[in-house]
């Protein structure tokens, strides 16, 4: 009976608050997930507006990074939010990505847990997010994280078009 070769590596990773060096490689990041999700078409953004957001005059979100030698490999962008019932910040991850090559390394769980810490450090009552309902591998990893998944709340999204509209006084 032939079991084949078993191939084990161990990376040695960092997990770290991205610097303005980072933002082509979380682009680049970003870019992947997109793909993974079937998403592509819809990045239209840029590096330099991702620069300008994080690191600009009025920066809106951050990003934490996971790096092996000097690559990230993996990031979190968030943001603050509020809790008007809670009277209380918390944090939103807008996105989690790990390159396929580095998951179940645990990179994930790290990225996790420094933005829990983050948040806690923050006074953040809590840590919220979206998952697809597709992807029940994240969906799985997040649970066992120990996030409750709400099934009964639904995303609103205005875009575009329908934004314009939207921000227009009734005439």
């Amino acid at each position: 009976m032939s079991f084949g070769w078993l191939k084990l590596i161990t990376y040695m990773f960092e997990i770290r608050s991205a610097t303005p060096a980072d933002v082509p490689a979380i682009f680049s990041l970003i870019q992947a997930l997109a793909e993974y999700e079937k998403l592509s078409h819809q990045v239209t953004g840029s590096i330099d507006n991702l620069h300008a957001h994080l690191f600009g005059e009025k920066p809106c979100v951050e990003a934490i990074v996971a790096v092996v030698e000097t690559q990230p490999i993996g990031f979190a962008l968030f943001l603050h939010n509020y809790s008007t019932f809670l009277t209380k910040p918390g944090i939103y991850l807008e996105d989690l990505f790990v390159l396929p090559d580095y998951r179940g390394l645990g990179i994930g769980k790290a990225l996790l847990t420094q933005l829990a810490q983050t948040a806690l450090e923050r006074d953040c009552e809590r840590l919220e997010w979206c998952v697809l309902d597709w992807n029940e591998s994240a969906i799985g990893f997040y649970k066992r994280m120990g996030a409750t998944v709400l099934p009964d709340w639904r995303i609103c999204r205005v875009t575009g078009e329908a934004l314009s509209q939207m921000a227009t006084p009734p005439s």
